[in-house]
């Protein structure tokens, strides 16, 4: 099992059938910066023989896995909302790795990652530009870390140059100012009306790299996008969770969300998921943090 949130307007929606191995050579959202270069940066590749490659990981929020949990010092973590296309990338990469599980012995690991990774990207793209319809505003926020306080065990990352220095993505989250999200279940905060699709947002694809859990991570990336959904005036946070999900639900406690409502059984069923709970959080301005 592997990782935290797959509440995800993307990954399992509108896929690009275009496979680009390497990110574009582009910046779209950031003025004034570097270049992205085109090479793809990972600090170890897959190779394989079995034809089974992967599976989907459904049981969302929070990885079990907590032996492989290693202690980190987080001392140059950065958390910040993402603009620029090279991390944007490295953001997209981290859940597919977060997301996916693969066999140890298959085949083309690297190939159908970037494809996947592909998707992701450019659907996440599209929400941040406003060309999605159904999200009035969207953004990535990233934890990084430099390249080289990385420790030797944390495999396959992507990293990103940023102010002269490799930095690497190592937890990632969207925060979306909308009134619901695809095939999810609906806030009911604020009541539906005028308005209301400004004040509601939720949280998807909350990750963080499997070696790197019990670091705080999670927790940090969302303080932070409390810290950036009171900037757009948001007053009702969301975030989804599996109900047997333990680890993840006691982040979201410790977050400072509370339960609202939680999925039928007959949905789950249609939808062939665990069933989710919805998890809600005051952010109006009034409200301490």
């Amino acid at each position: 099992m592997a990782l935290l949130s797959w509440s995800s307007p993307s990954l399992s929606h509108h896929p690009s059938w275009l496979h680009r191995s390497n990110p574009p050579n582009q910046t779209l959202f950031a003025t004034n910066s570097p270049n992205f270069r085109p090479q793809q940066r990972f600090f170890s590749s897959s190779s394989s023989t079995d034809r089974t490659p992967f599976r989907l990981v459904l049981t969302c929020q929070l990885c079990t896995q907590e032996a492989l949990a290693q202690d980190l010092d987080v001392s140059s973590m950065r958390i910040a909302e993402a603009f620029r296309e090279d991390e944007l990338w490295a953001a997209a990469f981290l859940r597919i790795r977060s997301f996916y599980e693969y066999q140890q012995q298959s085949y083309g690991i690297n190939d159908h990652r970037n494809y996947l990774a592909e998707r992701e990207f450019e659907a996440l793209k599209e929400r941040i530009a406003g060309k999605r319809t159904g999200f009035r505003r969207v953004t990535c926020i990233n934890a990084t870390l430099p390249l080289l306080r990385m420790p030797s065990f944390a495999s396959d990352l992507c990293s990103f140059s940023q102010n002269g220095e490799e930095q690497v993505v190592i937890g990632t989250l969207d925060l979306n100012q909308c009134l619901k999200l695809p095939d999810e279940i609906t806030g009911k905060r604020p009541e539906v009306g005028i308005g209301s699709d400004f004040l509601r947002a939720y949280l998807s694809n909350v990750c963080v790299a499997k070696e790197l859990h019990r670091n705080g991570i999670a927790h940090s990336l969302v303080l932070k996008s409390k810290e950036v959904a009171e900037e757009w005036g948001i007053t009702d946070l969301y975030v989804h969770a599996a109900v047997d999900n333990e680890p993840a639900k006691r982040l979201y406690t410790k977050s400072g969300f509370t339960l609202e409502s939680d999925e039928p059984a007959w949905q789950a069923r249609f939808l062939d998921r665990p069933r989710r709970l919805l998890l809600w959080a005051d952010v109006s301005k009034n409200n301490d943090l």
